[in-house]
């Protein structure tokens, strides 16, 4: 078997992904129960609190609709492929390659054009700053003080899976529309 079943039922091969098969539904729903830090962290913080606290930066910072969506889908791959802490996933180049390949694919639904590279610098950026919040709230000790740099001081502390879930979708929803292809658009996606 070379595919997972998806919270709603689609089988998809995460290593060889059919952009048809990928539902945003099916993000929002496995982030949001993904817990960050490969769950050596104080309290469950997921995947998904991450990415909504990573958007809700990019707005306080005045960055594009564009850029907030990318930072709210940013580890949308991790759905499918799952949070691997970043020492043990540089130390994994088929795994880092198949996130790659399939965040590109699913990027795909909500760009057009792709993101340029500042947009992916800035996104980067806020997830470096974030992340170093997460050690600073979540874990015994510090990684960095970018930190302090952060307009948005996100709680971390646990949220309901079924309101982390609604709240990725919501902001997903809202945010796509100016972002996504207008074949994307279209399409019978749920």
């Amino acid at each position: 078997m070379s595919w997972i079943t998806t919270s709603t039922g689609l089988h998809l091969d995460p290593l060889h992904p059919d952009v048809q098969l990928i539902r945003l539904d099916d993000i929002a729903h496995a982030l949001s129960r993904i817990c960050r830090g490969g769950g050596h962290v104080r309290g469950f913080y997921s995947v998904a609190q991450h990415c909504i606290a990573c958007e809700k930066e990019a707005e306080a910072r005045g960055l594009s609709v564009r850029v907030r969506l990318a930072c709210l889908l940013h580890d949308a791959a991790e759905a499918y492929l799952l949070d691997i802490p970043r020492p043990l996933k540089a130390q994994m180049p088929q795994y880092a390659e198949a996130e790659k390949g399939l965040l590109r694919v699913i990027l795909s639904l909500y760009f057009e054009p792709p993101l340029s590279e500042e947009e992916r610098s800035a996104v980067k950026d806020i997830d470096d700053d974030m992340m170093s919040w997460e050690f600073h709230c979540q874990m015994p000790e510090e990684s960095s003080d970018r930190w302090k740099k952060l307009a948005v001081l996100p709680d971390c502390v646990f949220r309901p899976f079924d309101e982390t879930e609604s709240e990725y979708r919501r902001l997903a929803d809202a945010l796509s529309a100016d972002c996504r292809p207008a074949a994307a658009r279209s399409g019978g996606r749920s």
